[in-house]
Formats: structure tokens, C-alpha cells, sequence
């Protein structure tokens, strides 16, 4: 690329303030890149955060040099390189512990909605347009200079999230746009209406959705449940028909709003099996439909299943029965559950009632069981159903005392469990 052209694109805003680019093991892998006719330069994410003063997390670069090159160049200066997207053009670079990808600059020469066939380049504007929305095609050297080729910068001042060039084409390149569109609304803009244009182009390529694998869709939904503005983008969503495409089953946008303030009246980070759980969940059948839906993790799935089993029975008032739900649930499901019933309830964020009942953890941790089959073989007791029998109702009597530890009541209470077996 001649000097001239590798002013195109440049903007009059800088990354001043950027310890991240300027020092440490980025600016390293920089300067080994960005040197003997080859250029590299942050892109993406990294640049798009630190102009809106958020934290920045995965830093990636692209370069005009090819992937062999990257690779040569890396191993000569002792850096690891792992050839984690070779036919895209990605190279995972680790410096000092650190992973960047690296990715040659490329346009698309085949999509199919899933995939794509690059072709690689240097042409800097042509790897921006290629790219998903505005927002995310801004790229910046390593002495902080903004490069835009696509408009960027405005949209990021206006908190638009809008796609580059023509939206329906971008969607067509990869389906899961639809829902990046969606998430990226939600954590980007500013709660507003979506773009217009891009808010149909996504409904009319909706049908497409079917193409995406379960996990990239699970992926994009877990994030934008999480979003600071995820309420306003899911009511869109759901207008347009697309959510229920997501879903496999209708949304509960009022539960899942609700859910959203009861977490902070509870003083509890979001959680997005939690909000999940809100916005889809009523019923314990639901809970199998998302799992497989959405091809949750077996963890995932437990916590959907517990929520839904008993939630509507919950209510605030009984501390006893709270205790013994806690014990017999845990505390992830315990709150999982009474914070889906406090969502469905008629009760605002501000009900102590609720609040109570939902830090109920935060206040008390449940003792463990202190008897054991110990001490009914102690009692004369023989291994068997019997014992085990036994133990049970032992426990139960020792949850409807309170969770007692006094060494006299324990002992009234296996001797009254054993009783009846033995007799």
C-alpha cells in the first residue's frame, strides 16, 4: 500500500489514552508485524470500546502480511503461533502469556450464509467493508491514529448500531448477523429503535436463522440477555417474529424485564441462564424445548429444570420453609427459583418481603446433614433399605427443627428415626 492510500480512511480522532496499545505485550507483537513493508493494525472490538471508554477485552490485529509470513515472523522472535484459522487468514499469536489473533487482510470471494472462501489482500478499506456493522470496522495503529472507511465514527457518536453497505447482503454472508444485530443494539446503542433498515433486512432473512448450528446461536443469545439495553432490543425482536424463531416458543418479555430490576434490587450480577429462565420458562416442559433449542450445557439445563419445577408455589413470608428449600435446592437454584417467582409476581423491585426471601443465601448457609449411617448401625441398625429409610426420615425431623446441632436433640432425633425400623 502506497502512503497516499494508507491515508485513506484516516480520521482526526486518536486512541491517546491507551496503555494497552502503546506498551506491553501488544505493542511487542506490533512492532514485529507493523516493520519491513508490512503493516498491522488493531481492529474491531478493541478500537470500537476504547473510543467509548469501555474496557477492552480480545484485542485483535489484522495485517497485511500473509499467514506464513505471520508465522515466520512470530517464531523468529520467539512468540508462539498456532494456526487456529489458517484458511481465513488467523493466526493465534501468544506473547508473555497473552493470545492475540492475527488475521491477514482478506475480502470474500463465496458465502453461503454459514461459511465463506477469502481471498487475501492489502487493501485496507476492502477487509472494512467486508465486515459486519459500522461500529466494528474501525481499525488504529500503534501510535493510536482512528482509520474509518465506512462511517464508523458517526454512528458510534450516535450510538447507532447500522450494517456496512447493504444490510441484507451482510446477512446473507452469515445468518447469525441477524442476532449480532440484536446484541450489538442492546450493548451499543443508546435503547432506541434499531435501524430501520437493518431491522428488516434482519426480517427478511429470517428464514435463515435454521442454517446457524445451535451453539453460535446460544452463543449471540447469552450475550445480548446480558447487554445493558437487552429489554428494548427484545421487544423488536419479538414483534418482528424473530424471537420466537430463537425460542422455539413464545417470550415473556414482562418476566424477563422484571428479572433485569429484581436481580439489582437483590444485589446480584446478571446471570444470563437466569434471564434465559425469565424470558422463556414457564412451565418445566419449556425448559427441555430451550435446552435442546438452544443446546445447552448439562448445567444449563439442570438450572432450567429446577426453575421450572415449583416456582409458582414460592412466595415470601415463611423463612422455615425458605431455610429448608435452600438446603434441599442449593443456593444457585434456590435463587434461580424464588428470583423467577419474584419476576412473575405482582410485586415491584422494591418489595423487602421478596428482597428477604431472595438474599436468604447471603444471610444464612445451611448446615450439612450431621448424622450418617454411622450412627443407626450404632443403634443396631443393619445396612439396607432400612438404614436408609431411616436416615431420611432422621433428616426431615432435622429440618423441620431448624437445623439443630445440639448433641442431645440429635440424638432424641436418630433414636426416633431408628425406633420404627427396629421394632
Amino acid at each position: 500500500m502506497s502512503e497516499a492510500d494508507s491515508r485513506i480512511g484516516r480520521s482526526d480522532r486518536r486512541l491517546d489514552d491507551a496503555p494497552w496499545l502503546t506498551s506491553g505485550p501488544l505493542a511487542r507483537l506490533i512492532a514485529v508485524l507493523d516493520r519491513d513493508g508490512e503493516e498491522a493494525r488493531v481492529v474491531g472490538g478493541a478500537v470500537r470500546n476504547a473510543l467509548l471508554g469501555m474496557a477492552v477485552a480480545d484485542i485483535d490485529i489484522a495485517t497485511t502480511a500473509v499467514p506464513d509470513e505471520v508465522i515466520r515472523r512470530l517464531e523468529a522472535h520467539g512468540f508462539k503461533a498456532v494456526p487456529t484459522g489458517i484458511d481465513y487468514g488467523t493466526v493465534t499469536a501468544v506473547v508473555e502469556g497473552h493470545s492475540f489473533e492475527v488475521t491477514t487482510l482478506r475480502r470474500d470471494i463465496e458465502t453461503d450464509g454459514r461459511h465463506a472462501k477469502v481471498a487475501f489482500g492489502r487493501d485496507w478499506r476492502a477487509d472494512a467493508e467486508r465486515r459486519d456493522f459500522t461500529i466494528n470496522a474501525l481499525s488504529a495503529t500503534r501510535d493510536g491514529t482512528v482509520y474509518d472507511y465506512v462511517g464508523g465514527l458517526a454512528d458510534l457518536s450516535a450510538r447507532r448500531v447500522r450494517f456496512i453497505g447493504d444490510a441484507r447482503q451482510r446477512i446473507a454472508e452469515d445468518y447469525l448477523r441477524i442476532l449480532r444485530f440484536f446484541r450489538f443494539h442492546a450493548a451499543y446503542s443508546d435503547g432506541g429503535h434499531p435501524d430501520a433498515a437493518g431491522l428488516q433486512a434482519c426480517i427478511a432473512g429470517r428464514k435463515g436463522l435454521k442454517r446457524i448450528s445451535r451453539e453460535r446461536v446460544r452463543m449471540e443469545l447469552m450475550k445480548l440477555l446480558l447487554a445493558p439495553h437487552a429489554v428494548p432490543s427484545l421487544i423488536p425482536m419479538n414483534d418482528a417474529g424473530l424471537l420466537v424463531c430463537v425460542l422455539g416458543g413464545v417470550g415473556y418479555l414482562g418476566a424477563f424485564e422484571n428479572m433485569t430490576k429484581v436481580e439489582a434490587a437483590a444485589g446480584l450480577a446478571p446471570d444470563p441462564v437466569r434471564r434465559l429462565g425469565a424470558l422463556g420458562l414457564a412451565v418445566p416442559e419449556d425448559a427441555e424445548r430451550l435446552a435442546h433449542k438452544l443446546h445447552l450445557t448439562a448445567s444449563e439445563r439442570a438450572r432450567l429444570v429446577s426453575m421450572g419445577e415449583g416456582w409458582r408455589q414460592i412466595a415470601p413470608g415463611d423463612e422455615k420453609a425458605a431455610r429448608a428449600l435452600l438446603y434441599r435446592l442449593g443456593p444457585t437454584h434456590y435463587t434461580d427459583r424464588v428470583l423467577l417467582a419474584w419476576a412473575h409476581s405482582d410485586a415491584t423491585a422494591h418489595a423487602e418481603a421478596w428482597r428477604a426471601l431472595a438474599t436468604l443465601p447471603q444471610r444464612w448457609t445451611a448446615p450439612a446433614f450431621p448424622l450418617g449411617a454411622a450412627d443407626f448401625l450404632a443403634r443396631g441398625m443393619a445396612p439396607g433399605p432400612a438404614l436408609g429409610a431411616a436416615l431420611r426420615a432422621a433428616e426431615q425431623a432435622w429440618i423441620d427443627a431448624g437445623f439443630p446441632m445440639d448433641p442431645a436433640l440429635l440424638r432424641r432425633i436418630a433414636d426416633d428415626a431408628a425406633e420404627p425400623v427396629r421394632s
